[in-house]
């Protein structure tokens, strides 16, 4: 699924019926009277503004106004968190040995931590709000929302995403079996 559709997807769960009348007031002007007539939900609102292209991925302004004066800090910190998260792609900037490594990691740790991913991931600084994009985008998959949780770790680190900082998080996390299987592979990997 889009991201963009996810994160709208996620506003539209957690409006109010009091912020979406807000909302539809704000688009009088952008939405016909009888069309916001027909609005039920957030997301019904959000798919016609994609449609008349008021809202789009790089096109967030108009969506940040409405936001920004129903007074809903939470959807806004959101927005910038999406915003921020899609500069780039930070895997091309890491050497070939540490993109392998983690590489490795990432396979262990996917095929090996269960239900409590939540706890690793956000230790290793991985936001609630990324979390609930990531279980909106891939709601049945255990293993994908963990792997994509890794690739949000790795892209918002950047240069400085070490598989170190992954086995630490891991001991902290009291995840030590797991710990040990990664450093197991990546020796016999180098071997």
């Amino acid at each position: 699924m889009d991201p963009f559709l996810s994160l709208l997807h996620s506003f539209s769960m957690s409006l109010s019926d009091h912020d979406l009348s807000s909302l539809k007031f704000l688009c009088l002007d952008k939405i016909g009277k009888r069309k916001l007539e027909s609005v039920k939900t957030g997301i019904d609102l959000f798919l016609i503004l994609l449609e008349q292209r008021e809202i789009a991925k790089e096109k967030v302004d108009f969506l940040q106004l409405m936001i920004k004066t129903i007074k809903r800090e939470d959807l806004i910190i959101q927005l910038q968190e999406f915003i921020e998260g899609g500069q780039g792609d930070v895997v091309n900037h890491l050497d070939e040995t540490e993109k392998r490594q983690q590489n490795v990691a990432f396979e262990v740790i996917c095929d090996n931590v269960g239900k409590n991913w939540k706890m690793l991931v956000r230790r290793l600084g991985i936001s609630d709000t990324k979390i609930d994009r990531i279980l909106t985008a891939s709601p049945y998959n255990l293993q994908e929302q963990l792997m994509q949780s890794l690739r949000e770790w790795q892209k918002w680190k950047g240069k400085e995403a070490k598989v170190a900082d992954l086995i630490k998080a891991l001991r902290d996390c009291k995840m030590n079996l797991v710990a040990d299987k990664v450093e197991n592979e990546l020796l016999q990997r180098e071997n």
